[in-house]
């Protein structure tokens, strides 16, 4: 189901841009600049799941160890900081990468949050600390739909939605090494060398964008401004672009499922990777098996971004989507009527494809529906609201776990959020469809 909403407007290639470039990516060719680039964002995006996930392993120490005189209730909070900058980033850095380019952005996204996650190494207080990863998680919420734009312009349109669901995979993989690090780095040298590792993003990563990256996005040129205006056309050409344009018709119905979806989705993956080790050990397994079931929820989120970019491509993303989003309901519900250990495995592998599959294709499909020049504000927008499910999951699922309702209530409420995202991208392929179809009535007039 791979139906577009109103076609772009061509977009002029920039020097270094690899093949014309159009709002639907350089034709049918995929140059080794252009997977240079990917290549490049895609390193970003694990420097991003790194980030995101590395808190959780120093957690215990910012408690023990640095008389910050914290709990677990405002180690919680301070814990969701990053993901409140995450939500502000993710809206303004979209609109950003429409307006000054997406090279410019993605790199300054890069450095901001690699300059603070390295001061958080030196965070002298509590409050401090909490300040920096709340402008770390800034940049971190502005790169993942800045990437996806750039990346959705320099790949042919058929494998588009393949190349954005594997970009994702940097996400957990990404996680997994902040997990394995930790393991050697944290006795070793303490937390604060978890965070110096982002040093590696501000002078590897960051000087390889710089090389590899081009701008899609070329502002006109001097010329080309007053030929306009000598001919009059320069209101007449000029195409509307910001949130202004994405909140209204056509586009106002389908960017609010989308960004519901994606809501519903991260409460669903973010409950998950934050509650599912207390949640196994709730339930009675030691700590080195929880965190055993984690890394195979964070294995299936690894696999789910190859499996999906296969059947994304196959069958169409939003279709894809519907039916990870459902797999990943039903894998949480089976987990309530307490299988065997075996089978706990398995659905934690299935819940893993399911939930970040889902936000994968949700990321596809975004690309893919919107014009050239409203698809990094329509990627900020629904990956910036969808942080609301991101920052709402801990805190509910501490709520439940308090109100006395056990483990079962906190698997029950993120396959609900699983199956609504099913039901809400339905929708969105009922209004792409019909959108499709009104669109074939006037071309047959």
């Amino acid at each position: 189901m791979n139906h577009t909403l109103p076609a772009a407007v061509p977009q002029r290639p920039s020097p270094g841009a690899s093949g014309p470039l159009t709002a639907d990516g350089p034709g049918t060719r995929f140059s080794k600049a252009s997977a240079a680039a990917v290549l490049v964002c895609w390193l970003l995006v694990v420097f991003d799941g790194y980030d995101l996930i590395v808190y959780g392993t120093v957690q215990s120490s910012l408690i023990s160890e640095t008389g910050w005189g914290l709990t677990k209730a405002t180690a919680g909070t301070i814990g969701s900081m990053a993901f409140v900058g995450m939500m502000i980033g993710a809206i303004f850095a979209g609109r950003m990468a429409d307006s000054w380019g997406r090279r410019r952005t993605i790199l300054g996204c890069a450095v901001v949050f690699s300059v603070f996650t390295v001061l958080c190494a030196f965070a002298p207080s509590a409050a401090i600390f909490g300040v920096l990863r709340l402008l770390a998680g800034i940049g971190l919420g502005g790169l993942v739909p800045s990437a996806n734009a750039l990346v959705a312009e320099l790949v042919p349109a058929k494998w588009r939605s393949t190349i954005a669901t594997l970009m994702m995979s940097g996400v957990p993989i990404g996680g997994s090494i902040a997990a394995l690090v930790g393991i050697q780095l944290i006795p070793a040298f303490g937390w604060e060398s978890m965070f110096l590792v982002a040093i590696l993003a501000l002078v590897v990563v960051v000087p390889l964008g710089l090389k590899y990256l081009p701008e899609t996005l070329a502002p006109a040129t001097a010329a080309e401004k007053a030929a306009r205006k000598a001919a009059g056309k320069d209101k007449a050409t000029q195409r509307p672009a910001g949130f202004s344009s994405l909140l209204r018709a056509p586009y106002l119905g389908i960017s609010m499922l989308f960004a519901v979806a994606t809501i519903a989705t991260l409460f669903a993956w973010y409950g998950l990777g934050t509650w599912l080790p207390n949640l196994m050990q709730l339930a009675g397994y030691n700590l080195g098996s929880a965190l055993t079931f984690a890394l195979a929820l964070n294995l299936g989120a690894v696999a789910g971004s190859v499996i999906t970019a296969w059947a994304g491509t196959r069958f169409g993303p939003v279709p894809t989507a519907i039916a990870a989003a459902g797999v990943a309901a039903l894998a949480l519900l089976v987990l309530v009527t307490g299988p065997p250990v075996t089978v706990v495995y398995l659905m934690l592998v299935l819940a893993g494809v399911g939930t970040h599959g889902t936000q994968c294709l949700i990321i596809a499909a975004v690309a893919s529906h919107y014009p050239g020049h409203l698809r990094g504000t329509a990627l900020g927008w629904a990956l910036g609201t969808g942080r609301i499910g991101a920052v709402a999951a801990p805190q509910i699922g501490g709520l439940l776990l308090a109100a006395g309702l056990g483990v079962n209530s906190n698997f029950l409420a993120f396959a609900g959020a699983a199956a609504i995202a099913a039901v809400l991208l339905a929708a969105v392929g009922i209004n792409l469809k019909s959108k499709l179809a009104t669109s074939q009535g006037v071309n047959n007039v």
